[in-house]
């Protein structure tokens, strides 16, 4: 009897080391296939990350403009060009000096660089715009005199007074993302205003009292901020020919973009 149940007890021994053994190789089989499909450690607790060729998850849209970050000191061939300072026997037609009494009139800072020439793209008589009054330009936006006059006539008369009723508060700082840079308008090939110094983008307006407001469109129930944004854009429709902002496409989703851009019929582009 005694030897019957010894034995009885050894066959229930060895099937529980079988299972533990089948266990174990299912186990390890399972984190072998865990491992394969997985970039982190199935020992640790590092997140897995996907190294596949496609990263991006937001489409590249093609627009009108395509935002390239402002800087006016690379060249096409991705080098830095130092700005140089107008010649003193540089001769500027009539048109040019008058304009530059009319940045004067505004209160702006500025300075007059050598002609730009790339190609296709450059400024006859650019002026460097550090400053509109009390308001700083960051970065100094490098434009053509006509368009620094006219977004400077906008800044003081549309885009200070709408600051002042809405936020209480003055406007500090313009953050501009792109003035003078030599590109074309994406998927169409024409030279883009900006390759003429006619165009500028803003990123954000900070005031004085501290807030900082982007450009991005507002958030469903940030009234004071989409109405100040709303009037910016249709005020800018009675200086500029073209205003585009978040809204028209997805490259302008988190800038304005303002141009002088000559067109037959005084056709204007606000959108």
């Amino acid at each position: 009897m005694a030897g019957t149940f010894c034995a009885a007890l050894a066959a229930v021994r060895q099937s529980r080391r079988m299972r533990s053994t089948v266990g174990g190789l299912a186990a390890g089989l399972a984190l072998v296939a865990l491992s394969a499909c997985n970039t982190g450690s199935v020992l640790s607790l590092e997140p897995a990350v996907d190294v596949g060729s496609q990263t991006a998850a937001v489409p590249q849209y093609a627009g009108m403009q395509k935002l390239v970050p402002s800087n006016p000191y690379m060249t096409q061939a991705a080098y830095p060009r130092m700005d140089e300072p107008m010649s003193p026997v540089e001769q500027m037609p009539a048109s040019e000096t008058d304009c530059r009494q009319q940045l004067k009139r505004l209160d702006v800072a500025f300075t007059d660089l050598a002609p730009i020439h790339e190609g296709q793209c450059g400024i006859d008589y650019p002026v460097k715009v550090s400053a509109i009054g009390n308001i700083q330009m960051k970065p100094a936006a490098t434009l053509t005199c006509d368009m620094a006059a006219t977004f400077a006539g906008w800044t003081k008369n549309e885009l200070v007074p709408s600051a002042r009723w809405r936020y209480f508060s003055g406007v500090k700082t313009i953050h501009q993302g792109s003035s003078y840079s030599c590109r074309r308008i994406a998927g169409e090939g024409v030279l883009s205003e900006h390759g003429k110094g006619n165009a500028l983008d803003v990123m954000s307006i900070e005031l004085n009292n501290g807030d900082d407001i982007d450009v991005r469109k507002p958030g469903l129930f940030a009234f004071r901020t989409r109405g100040f944004l709303n009037n910016v854009r249709a005020d800018g429709c009675q200086y500029f020919t073209t205003v585009l902002g978040p809204g028209y496409n997805y490259d302008h989703r988190n800038h304005f973009h303002f141009d002088i851009k000559n067109r037959r019929n005084g056709y204007r582009a606000c959108r």
